[in-house]
């Protein structure tokens, strides 16, 4: 019998521990790099839960991460993060080909994402999918790149 690979689902709350785990794995590095700490370090995971935006990739283990915030025409990929002893495998990938057919089958003509500049290969990555910037910014003390992908 094949292995029918990873599942994304919602978060439930006993996943909150593994979700607050890579989110810190993922994201810690970035904290050397430019003194700051990074936005999804910053979130309210169990109020995302609690909302129906975050979902988990769980290969037997949560794996990846998910935030999800629908807006007018479009949808927010808020966050994706990879737990970094599980990258390499097309999880990355697999994340952002159900955030992009959950806005299609939603309805919503776009996605968007804003990633910090310093994150030079997430910016890589969304461009090789088809994101476009749309503008810079600096937000709680960070410089953000907003990205666009028309559907």
């Amino acid at each position: 019998m094949s292995d029918p690979g990873p599942d994304i689902r919602p978060a439930a709350p006993a996943d909150l521990p593994q979700v607050a785990r890579i989110v810190a794995k993922a994201y810690g590095r970035y904290v050397a790099l430019n003194g700051l700490v990074p936005g999804p370090m910053r979130d309210d995971y169990a109020a995302r839960q609690a909302a129906g935006q975050l979902w988990v990739l769980d290969d037997g283990t949560v794996r990846g991460i998910l935030v999800l915030v629908e807006g007018d025409g479009h949808l927010l990929l808020d966050n994706v993060a990879i737990d970094p002893g599980a990258q390499g495998k097309g999880y990355g990938r697999m994340l952002l080909d159900f955030a992009e057919n959950r806005a299609r089958q939603t309805g919503l003509p776009a996605m968007r994402l804003y990633t910090q500049e310093i994150m030079v290969e997430n910016i890589a990555i969304y461009a090789a999918r088809g994101y476009a910037e749309t503008h810079r910014a600096t937000e709680l003390g960070l410089r953000r790149v907003y990205m666009e992908k028309r559907l």
